[in-house]
């Protein structure tokens, strides 16, 4: 039995690839490590088959036309056979250890036939240069060690919210979801995470730094002059945000507040970036954002734009600028998020 299928999405990963995948054998033949190579133009899918060839039962390679990051976890969640799912980029890794206890979790929810939605654990920022890494939990927020709702959950705290890096999912529950990432575009991964959570009645919180997140290559999407460079798909995942789900129509309280404020950190970054890039089409693109979520419903477009992010990103003024841009420098050096 497969418990967990892992979807590594590679483009030129030649580099670090191979650690990604050595991490994850630990698990044996209960994790199915799904590479895909998504057209690359070094020797990632030549390491992929030889790892393949090692692990035959373990690993598998899919090749594909170069359609994006989003485009890659399509194809692991379509080839996927595990019950639960996850995805590593080529880049980071998990914690052995962690994972074989993850595993034994997992494994004792199918025998008991516990249906369990989303699994939640913590992720550390290895961020080049930084001794101390920064590790994202969730204690003060979810109930630890037990299944619970979101009924259960406390407040998310800024810099704490749920990312694709801390979830694994239920295959299945991502296929009813009808989950399919918009090809050729950066930051899908806020989608990611984001539409299945209507989705999602059971959950488990264990308190282990599962995920590693390497940080610090001037190559990622969330470097700084690379999300000034790619600000138009920035704003299209956050149109899509805004789209894919009636928030009024989430009858639980907690989880549309959550969504709510998720969608709100969407809009003041896709702001804060275009402040900061500071000529009159980028003045012009984030009034477009904020009459677009205006338009879509103007409840939530006055709730968010009535706390103390939305309202400063609104504005125009040098001292509304300096204020948005102040408070990113201080999160940047909190959550070391880039």
């Amino acid at each position: 039995m497969i418990l967990l299928s892992v979807a590594i999405p590679c483009y030129n990963s030649e580099a670090y690839m191979r650690h990604a995948v050595e991490t994850l054998l630990v698990g044996g033949e209960e994790v199915e490590i799904l590479i895909v190579d998504d057209g690359s133009k070094d020797a990632t899918y030549e390491i992929g088959k030889e790892l393949e060839e090692q692990y035959p039962t373990i690993v598998r390679v899919i090749h594909q036309e170069n359609g994006g990051h989003g485009s890659a976890v399509n194809t692991g969640l379509r080839e996927a056979t595990g019950i639960y799912f996850k995805v590593v980029d080529s880049d980071d890794w998990v914690k052995e250890e962690g994972l074989l206890q993850v595993l034994e979790l997992l494994k004792s929810m199918v025998k008991d036939g516990v249906n369990l939605d989303m699994l939640i654990c913590n992720y550390v920022y290895e961020k080049v240069g930084e001794k101390r890494k920064k590790v994202i939990h969730y204690r003060t927020t979810l109930p630890q060690n037990q299944l619970f709702t979101w009924d259960d959950v406390s407040h998310f705290k800024l810099g704490k919210y749920i990312l694709m890096h801390s979830v694994i999912y239920r295959t299945k529950l991502l296929r009813d979801c009808g989950l399919k990432l918009p090809e050729h575009t950066f930051y899908v991964d806020n989608i990611y995470v984001y539409q299945p959570l209507p989705y999602v009645k059971t959950m488990y919180y264990m308190d282990l730094n599962l995920y590693r997140y390497f940080i610090g290559r001037e190559d990622q999407s969330v470097n700084e002059n690379n999300m000034m460079k790619r600000i138009d798909q920035q704003l299209f995942v956050t149109k899509t945000i805004i789209d894919l789900h009636d928030l009024y129509k989430i009858k639980n309280k907690k989880l549309r507040n959550y969504m709510m404020r998720y969608l709100g950190i969407m809009m003041t970054i896709s702001s804060v970036f275009l402040m900061k890039i500071g000529d009159e089409e980028s003045c012009r693109k984030k009034d477009e954002i904020w009459e677009y979520l205006k338009n879509k419903d103007k409840r939530i477009y006055k709730k968010i734009s009535r706390t103390m992010l939305g309202a400063a990103s609104k504005l125009h003024s040098r001292a509304g600028q300096e204020f948005v841009e102040t408070g990113y420098t201080i999160a940047r050096k909190i959550f070391k998020f880039n």
